[in-house]
């Protein structure tokens, strides 16, 4: 989507550049025609020449901004993997609520509550939105919660291997106003890759852009050793 749209927005700005260039040497070409075949009784007047020469002036301006603008796009394609890449390797915490369920290592995600809550459940939904597990959240105080889903399910169905839910938590103070919360996904980053022109990081099972990440910090030294 976003390398779309850069490509889009470089050819839209090439269209203009053309259209302006061609408009550029035609004013020349006139102005010249007029300054060549002007009555020497009756010349040009000065603040019409001026206003023409500002207009031209104009001209030129928007083409070098057309190529400076193209030159930014061009920078902004080219560094969003080689960028990314610096984020192999560190610790971070994204407001990300999609990870894959696999029988060996379960489906884990946090959960951050504003305040302390009189009730918090926690809900897993499928990748068609339907609930397929729902409990008591383990940790109903503000903060930061951490939470692993085994993979059993209200209906009876098991989780399927290989498949990718979402966590939603709803949690209330004891006088039933809505605790702010919200789903985070945390750990180290172990690769990168690119969708549509933007780059996406890679945390335990979770694939998530860029742009969902809250926070970074230096990875954890049991974890660089292991």
């Amino acid at each position: 989507m976003v390398d779309a749209v850069t490509n889009n927005a470089t050819a839209r700005i090439s269209s203009g550049s053309s259209m302006l260039a061609s408009n550029f040497e035609t004013f020349l070409s006139l102005l010249t025609a007029q300054l060549k075949n002007q009555d020497p009784l009756s010349p040009v007047d000065s603040n019409q020449f001026t206003a023409q020469l500002t207009q031209m002036a104009g001209v030129e301006q928007q083409l070098l901004t057309n190529d400076l603008l193209k030159g930014l796009l061009a920078a902004q394609q080219g560094s969003g993997l080689s960028g990314a890449a610096n984020y192999i390797g560190r610790d971070a915490t994204a407001v990300w609520s999609a990870t894959k369920f696999t029988t060996e290592d379960k489906a884990t995600w946090s959960y951050e509550l504003a305040t302390n809550a009189g009730t918090a459940k926690l809900q897993v939904l499928d990748g068609a939105g339907k609930v397929v597990w729902e409990g008591d959240a383990p940790d109903k105080t503000e903060g930061v919660h951490d939470f692993t889903w085994d993979g059993s399910s209200t209906t009876g169905a098991p989780a399927q291997d290989g498949k990718v839910y979402t966590l939603k938590v709803v949690a209330k103070t004891t006088s039933g106003q809505t605790v702010d919360a919200q789903v985070l996904t945390r750990g180290r980053i172990g690769g990168v890759e690119m969708y549509d022109g933007q780059p996406y990081l890679t945390i335990g099972n979770s694939i998530l852009p860029l742009s969902s990440v809250i926070a970074l910090e230096e990875a954890a030294q049991q974890n660089l050793n292991s």
